[in-house]
């Protein structure tokens, strides 16, 4: 049997979120992202097609390496102006009953007790179909407005992410025992205070002494994402990840990557398939193939090189107004996200070298991953080609307009893929972490967290 093909949708709660310019395009309905009718419709449409769930982006800070700065971000509407992730979950669950939420939160500018709270407010509210995109940041302009001169190196910033796991773990999993509230009307009891713990927690960046504010929810740790795919993004996904998003140019590079995610997991003493791996990728699809190639060439003439770049440069860490667009990218050294860089030093499946021009052709439309154009058999082909030939489980579908580019895949692409039996038709029960791994609610034994369930800490 062949290999369940997966789907997931990439949002952000702004106007241009991969594809800078598209906004422009008369059927292009980004701009209504201050309204809550948009993300309700977009979550019925993705449940409708059996998505997975909406993986919702987020930065605080502005683009600002192009050029050394932002203008060229502001002007193209490059994830800026943006809302908040978090406060959009509510309004969507409401009207949904099985799609996850993916919500991006980093680990670098937020205490974790305020957060673990947040998430765990969410997780019973959407009944245990929340998960977290765990980033640790990569924008400077965004540690500048923390009160920073600029953000910590790659790696270190990996070093407060596990320790602010570690607090939130121990909140989650280690404070309230499942038979804590007790609601006895009679005694006058609602929560036994024997059975709720304090965590205890003293380490080199936080103290968090005392107890979770909030009764355990659902999952009670949300669904571990994390989109971090060089080497210590790797270490840190195998410890904590449940679903790890890449982006891969090319299907070489993504073999490559899932291979090292898949002996990371197993080297950590998990199972090499304890974590959906979703790549990033674009779909553009009609009825037939020329349409589908039609629609394509329209939409690049509405597609901006320059606001292109201006995404790349903040993904590398490099500006790369300073390079002619026929340079390639050389050696260099990133302090943002080290695994962009590290793919655009290797050749493309043609065996050429990445130039600059490459780089803004490729991100004008989609970002960072990949476009496929045909007809729903041409792009089911392409599917089912890259998972059997990958070994990724999924993809992580960026759009060109939205909801057009949502919409066409449920139409068109789910029902080919339904067809040939790679495709879910229904959804499995319970919480977000059933429904991806079909092995209960709560964290298995294996995962880093489950180590700070109660009975497992020290002193508990």
């Amino acid at each position: 049997m062949s290999k369940q093909i997966r789907f997931n949708a990439f949002d952000m709660n702004c106007v241009a979120h991969q594809s800078s310019g598209m906004w422009r395009h008369p059927q292009d309905q980004s701009a209504r992202y201050k309204e809550l009718g948009y993300w309700i419709e977009l979550a019925q449409l993705l449940e409708r097609g059996h998505f997975d769930g909406l993986f919702i982006a987020d930065v605080l800070g502005t683009y600002d390496v192009y050029g050394s700065s932002n203008e060229a971000a502001i002007r193209h509407a490059a994830q800026v102006p943006v809302n908040d992730p978090i406060l959009l979950v509510s309004a969507m669950a409401a009207v949904t009953e099985n799609l996850g939420f993916g919500i991006t939160a980093g680990t670098a500018y937020e205490h974790p007790y305020p957060f673990a709270r947040r998430m765990t407010t969410l997780d019973h509210l959407t009944n245990g179909r929340v998960g977290w995109n765990v980033v640790t940041g990569y924008l400077p302009s965004a540690a500048r407005n923390m009160g920073h001169d600029d953000q910590l190196e790659h790696d270190q910033r990996y070093d407060v992410a596990d320790e602010y796991l570690e607090v939130t773990y121990k909140l989650w999993e280690g404070s309230w025992e499942d038979d804590a509230v007790v609601r006895d009307r009679e005694a006058g009891v609602f929560t036994d205070p024997a059975k709720v713990h304090e965590i205890g927690h003293s380490g080199e960046h936080f103290t968090v002494p005392g107890i979770h504010i909030s009764e355990p929810s659902p999952q009670r740790t949300p669904v571990i994402f994390q989109a971090g795919a060089s080497p210590r993004g790797i270490a840190f996904a195998a410890g904590n990840a449940e679903a790890i998003f890449v982006a891969a140019p090319t299907k070489t590079v993504l073999a490559g990557t899932v291979k090292r995610i898949r002996d990371a997991l197993e080297a950590a003493g998990r199972d090499r398939y304890s974590a959906k791996i979703y790549t990033l990728l674009t779909i553009i699809t009609d009825e037939t193939s020329e349409k589908a190639h039609a629609k394509h060439e329209e939409f690049l003439q509405y597609a901006s090189d320059e606001g292109a770049l201006v995404f790349m440069s903040g993904w590398m860490g490099i500006d790369l107004s300073q390079f002619e667009l026929d340079e390639p990218i050389g050696n260099v050294k990133s302090n943002a996200i080290q695994s962009t860089v590290a793919n655009f030093q290797q050749a493309d499946d043609s065996g050429k070298e990445w130039k600059v021009r490459d780089i803004a052709k490729l991100g004008s439309i989609g970002g960072l991953g990949p476009r496929v154009v045909g007809s729903p058999e041409e792009v089911a082909d392409f599917l089912q080609e890259w998972v059997e030939e990958t070994d990724v489980d999924g993809f992580n579908l960026a759009y060109a307009i939205t909801p057009g580019t949502f919409e066409d895949v449920v139409t068109l692409i789910v029902p080919e893929l339904q067809r040939r039996g790679v495709y879910q038709t229904g959804y499995a029960p319970g919480t977000l972490r059933n429904k991806l791994h079909g092995r209960g609610d709560r964290l298995p034994d294996e995962h880093r967290g489950a180590g700070f369930k109660i009975g497992n800490r020290v002193g508990v």
